[in-house]
């Protein structure tokens, strides 16, 4: 319907990253396949086990004792810190997230539930991350989750690309020249949107299209691809603050791994001011029974732009406009399982 901008027809599905088991986001997939690489790595190192044993053996507790001898480091402005606290506290890490000023609340708090150190910083997400890798690099037995420039993390996200094409042939969608499928992503530093379009890419070719959304405060990405200067740039440059209500795309600088490979493969970036946010995130709630956080809500207006003018323009030009009576837009909810009761309804208020 014309709420969800479904204006030029075709189908609109929402991809529930939100609901992805212990750290309730799409950073389950990077950061807890970077956490298990890296105690596979230190466990094989060791010769405590071999490439023929599973993970399950990392519950032992001779494990969590070699693993207590090891620190994760990890600077995030949410998710990737609850990702990544959650699963190496609950191997026997000891764990450190830096979280910059931006970070909710409740994150913080629920990290510290779960035995995690949390170090905050009044300043933003580029240097909580600058924190982390520093203190990780003075200390032999420490481990730096980097989000701006993990191989491993972005190769983790790309995993959802395969999930998709078996929910996608489960569910009887087609994806092909003829039946194209359109991608929103909410974007932040970019690791967890770029991991995905790379799969995406890799799994559908040149039938999918990929777009990320990012705050009109804090469009990192959408700055460092046009400019073509990446991680050079911050937002700070070109008089915007970089502050918004969705804590997880609050990020001044891009990754360059993720601009540089994002070049050829990706379709646009688009903003969304704050404001619509609590709006979209109230409609989703009524029509759906379905609540996200404030982040993720940022790629829901994603086909009512492409259904714009801009964007109808931009479908004659590929030569897609034809196509979208039969196309699949989806929206990719990134966050939001663990949100507590009462901060959901904090912004479900905010919409009235």
């Amino acid at each position: 319907n014309g709420k969800w901008g479904a204006g030029l027809g075709g189908r609109i599905m929402l991809k529930r990253e939100s609901d992805l088991a212990v750290a309730g986001s799409v950073k389950a997939r990077g950061g807890i396949y970077e956490i298990l690489k890296h105690s596979e790595d230190l466990a094989l190192e060791h010769g405590m086990i071999t490439l023929d044993d599973n993970y399950e053996k990392f519950s032992l507790p001779q494990f969590r004792e070699f693993f207590g001898k090891h620190s994760i480091h990890v600077g995030s402005t949410g998710n990737l810190g609850l990702s990544i606290g959650i699963i190496s506290a609950a191997l026997g890490y000891d764990v450190t997230v830096h979280m910059s000023m931006d970070a909710k609340q409740w994150k913080k708090d629920l990290l510290r539930q779960k035995g995690v150190r949390v170090m905050e910083y009044a300043s933003d997400y580029s240097e909580a991350v600058k924190k982390g890798r520093k203190l990780a690099e003075e200390d032999p037995m420490s481990y730096f989750v980097d989000d701006e420039n993990s191989v491993n993390l972005f190769l983790g996200y790309s995993v959802a690309a395969k999930r998709l094409k078996a929910q996608l042939a489960q569910a009887g969608v087609a994806v092909d020249q003829e039946h194209p499928l359109f991608v929103n992503i909410p974007c932040g530093v970019g690791g967890a949107p770029g991991g995905i379009t790379l799969g995406l890419k890799y799994v559908f070719g040149d039938a999918v299209h990929c777009f990320f959304a990012e705050p009109v405060q804090s469009p990192c990405m959408l700055l460092g691809m046009a400019t073509g200067k990446g991680d050079q740039v911050c937002v700070q440059d070109f008089g915007l603050s970089g502050k918004t209500l969705a804590d997880g795309l609050a990020v001044g600088r891009p990754s360059e791994l993720v601009a540089r490979n994002m070049r050829p493969l990706l379709d646009g970036i688009y903003t969304v001011q704050d404001e619509g946010l609590p709006g979209w995130m109230q409609r989703l709630n009524e029509t759906e029974g379905v609540i996200i956080e404030p982040s993720a809500c940022a790629c829901l207006g994603g086909p009512k732009i492409l259904a714009g003018e801009q964007g109808r323009a931009w479908l004659k030009q590929q030569g897609l406009y034809e196509k979208t009576a039969q196309a699949t837009h989806i929206v990719w909810a990134t966050g939001g399982g663990l949100m507590p009761e009462e901060i959901r309804t904090e912004y479900l208020n905010l919409s009235k």
